[in-house]
């Protein structure tokens, strides 16, 4: 891989990618990009590795957006769908991710945050989708009207004005709120606290939330309980309770 993005697969089942162009602020340059493309397949593909953590090099910014220098060199007008790579969008993954947001999160920064099932912010961090400010659209920022009011979603669209990581955590953008040399160690507990949980039930509950995200109540209701079938078959659906009853830990058997 190239270390544009940086990967850390930990012993505990934790992947730590981290954006490494400190001194662009993390853009998304096409090497960066072909790095996160690599980084989250190797993520996926790795059944030794269960949750995923993102984060950006340096104390400035996360991400700071796309790259306009190659914008403007190849007069992009349409974004290639491919261009970034965006969970539930271009690319599938199966497994928990956080978004270790470090700094600045603008555009791009902000989407690839986004995209990621949880965010654990420095209390440094500020986050934007600054597209107004330079001619450009942000319709990958639909799926925010799921996790933040609309008036707040019309506001930090139409303005393009940064939000703080205090902010966004009011607003529920951000789950976590962490002082910076505490990040990375908020973001591992986040990540340690869904390992502890048997890996079929975190699959099916993660499921849920997303199919209740895309269906209406009913449709949502029947597919949720479809994901959950595997579930409730295993074993671990009988070790669980079992554990709790002898007041022990459980021991999960499978993924």
């Amino acid at each position: 891989m190239s270390d544009a993005v940086l990967f850390d697969a930990r012993d505990d089942g934790i992947a730590v990618l981290t954006l490494n162009r400190p001194e662009t602020r993390n853009c998304l340059t096409e090497e960066v990009r072909q790095g996160l493309f690599a980084a989250w397949e190797r993520f996926e593909t790795d059944p030794a590795l269960r949750v995923a953590i993102l984060t950006g090099s340096g104390e400035k910014a996360f991400c700071a957006g796309g790259d306009l220098k190659e914008m403007v060199e190849t007069g992009m007008r349409v974004p290639p769908r491919d261009l970034i790579p965006v969970p539930y969008d271009n690319i599938e993954l199966t497994k928990p991710t956080i978004a270790a947001v470090n700094g600045a999160a603008f555009a791009g920064g902000w989407l690839i945050a986004q995209s990621c099932d949880l965010c654990v912010a420095s209390t440094t961090a500020t986050f934007a989708v600054t597209e107004v400010k330079v001619g450009r659209s942000s319709p990958w920022a639909s799926p925010l009207i799921h996790m933040i009011p609309q008036r707040i979603m019309m506001e930090i669209l139409l303005t393009g004005k940064p939000i703080s990581a205090t902010r966004a955590y009011e607003i529920g953008l951000v789950n976590r709120l962490a002082e910076p040399a505490d990040l990375l160690g908020a973001a591992l507990g986040l990540a340690r606290d869904i390992l502890a949980g048997a890996p079929l039930s975190v699959k099916a509950a993660r499921d849920t939330v997303m199919l209740s995200t895309e269906m209406g109540r009913s449709a949502a209701l029947q597919a949720a309980r479809h994901a959950s079938e595997h579930c409730y078959h295993s074993e671990d659906a009988q070790e669980g309770p079992r554990a709790f009853a002898e007041k022990r830990a459980p021991r999960w058997l499978e993924v």
